[in-house]
């Protein structure tokens, strides 16, 4: 019996990993083949060329916080308690594989972090994005754009984690706490 090989699956985690590591720019599809374990033709079966690739892979990681988000928010909490719950849901899944958050920090600082940005809230399925409406958290955030709400909100969640510095449960708390009152409209 032969196991069908998801190999779309593979070359996109194997950009997670690869511009985790080096960047972007230090991301060649060679590359991005040689840590699937595939072809480099294989990578464009699948994909066009890299931006395409790197937009599937990014809007698949934010798709999996947007799951995450949603599990984790309960509509009985108030506002800030749900914030909270899914900001340390979020840190509880990247921290189970860092290098998503590594890949993360690295697109939001280059040159695709508005083009990724822009694909993801296009996209049917806008992840992390939809699931902030879907957890009624929107009117509850300062009236600020949703790539600054996200930065301010979760960014410091994903550098933290991204740079695998251990924090206490007090400093994760507080870190929480902080990123609310950079959000809310109404931090009290």
């Amino acid at each position: 019996m032969t196991i069908a090989v998801d190999r779309a699956t593979l070359v996109r985690r194997a950009l997670v990993e690869v511009v985790a590591e080096r960047g972007l720019h230090g991301a060649s599809m060679s590359m991005i083949a040689k840590a699937a374990g595939v072809a480099v033709g294989t990578a464009y079966v699948h994909y066009a060329d890299k931006e395409d690739l790197l937009l599937a892979a990014y809007r698949e990681v934010k798709a999996d916080l947007g799951v995450v988000a949603v599990e984790a928010a309960s509509p009985a909490d108030a506002p800030k308690d749900r914030f909270l719950r899914i900001w340390h849901a979020v840190a509880g899944h990247l921290s189970e594989d860092p290098v998503r958050a590594r890949f993360l920090a690295q697109v939001a600082v280059s040159p695709y972090a508005r083009i990724a940005h822009d694909a993801v809230m296009e996209s049917s399925d806008q992840g992390f994005s939809q699931a902030i409406v879907a957890c009624d958290l929107v009117g509850e955030f300062a009236d600020l754009p949703p790539e600054v709400l996200y930065d301010l909100g979760m960014g410091p969640l994903i550098r933290q984690v991204a740079a695998e510095e251990e924090l206490t449960d007090t400093q994760w708390a507080a870190l929480g706490d902080a990123c609310w009152r950079a959000v809310a409209a109404d931090p009290c």
